[in-house]
C-alpha cells in the first residue's frame, strides 16, 4: 500500500526514477526531485523488485476511470514501470505477472498502462504470448499534475497503449482513438 511507505522509501525510489529515466531526458528525471517518488498521480499500490544494489524494478498502480470512445471503463492503470539501467536485457520487463494476482483481487476488467514510442520492442516482447495487446492509433489525453495559469490543464499525447486484459477478454475492449484519463498520468 501507498500509506506504508516510509520516508527512506521515498528518497530511494526518487533516485531510483532520477538514474532511471535520466538517460531519457532530464525533463523525464525532474518530477522526481526532492525525494518525490511519484511523477502525476500518486500509486494506490507499488511492487518492487531489490537485490544487493538497492531498487531493482518497480511499478505503480492505480485504479480509474477512463473514456474509451464513447465508453466509460474502469481499469488499473500500470505506471513508473522502470527497471534499473544494469540490469536491462534480463526479462524484468515479464515483472507485470507479479501484478496479476492483485490485479485480479482488485476485479478490474482490464490494466492499462502508456509508454514512449521507443518502447515498442520491449513491450512487444511482453504481448508476444497473449499477455497483453498493443492498441495503437491512439492518443491519451490526460490533466496535468500542476495547474499553470499559462497552460492549458491537459495535455493530449501520441503514446504507445498496452492493454492487459485482467476480468473480461480483450474483445471486450471497447473501439476509439481517444482515450481519456480522470486524472494526470500515474
Amino acid at each position: 500500500w501507498e500509506n506504508e511507505l516510509e520516508l527512506s522509501d521515498h528518497t530511494e525510489l526518487a533516485e531510483f526514477f532520477r538514474k532511471t529515466y535520466g538517460p531519457t531526458g532530464t525533463f523525464n528525471a525532474r518530477p522526481f526531485e526532492g525525494g518525490h517518488s511519484w511523477a502525476g498521480a500518486r500509486p494506490e499500490f507499488r511492487v518492487f523488485g531489490y537485490d544487493a544494489h538497492g531498487v531493482a524494478a518497480h511499478m505503480g498502480l492505480l485504479r480509474r476511470f477512463i473514456r474509451v470512445g464513447d465508453a466509460d471503463l474502469l481499469v488499473a492503470e500500470l505506471g513508473l514501470w522502470g527497471v534499473r539501467p544494469d540490469l536491462e536485457g534480463l526479462g524484468l520487463n515479464h515483472s507485470i505477472r507479479v501484478m496479476y494476482p492483485v490485479l485480479q483481487q482488485l476485479g478490474v476488467p482490464f490494466a492499462f498502462g502508456a509508454v514512449r514510442h521507443a518502447l515498442y520492442k520491449l513491450v512487444g516482447r511482453l504481448c508476444r504470448n497473449g499477455l497483453g495487446t498493443i492498441v495503437a492509433g491512439v492518443r491519451v489525453r490526460s490533466t496535468l499534475s500542476d495547474v499553470y495559469l499559462n497552460l492549458p490543464p491537459t495535455r493530449t499525447e501520441d503514446v504507445l497503449v498496452v492493454v492487459f486484459p485482467i476480468g473480461r477478454p480483450m474483445c471486450e475492449w471497447p473501439s476509439g482513438t481517444l482515450f481519456e484519463r480522470n486524472g494526470p498520468e500515474l
